[in-house]
């Protein structure tokens, strides 16, 4: 796990970006291709979408403002 730290340690903001933006584009490719997928996302409330992206930030948003 420290190796882990050490090599996340040495990103910079694109690489974190770019890391953001190709997962975004790996669960519109899966949406995409996958009917199954594409169902339940069209389905669902997105409202659920905005809540899951809100519980998922706050660690993040804590720890950034903390120091």
């Amino acid at each position: 796990m420290e190796e882990l730290d050490k090599k996340v340690k040495n990103f910079d903001t694109w690489d974190i970006a770019l890391t953001k933006l190709a997962v975004a584009a790996g669960v519109l490719f899966i949406i995409g291709i996958w009917p199954a997928a594409r169902n339940w996302a069209f389905t669902i409330n997105p409202w659920w979408f905005l809540v899951a992206a809100v519980v998922f930030a706050i660690r993040p948003m804590i720890r950034f403002f903390k120091k």
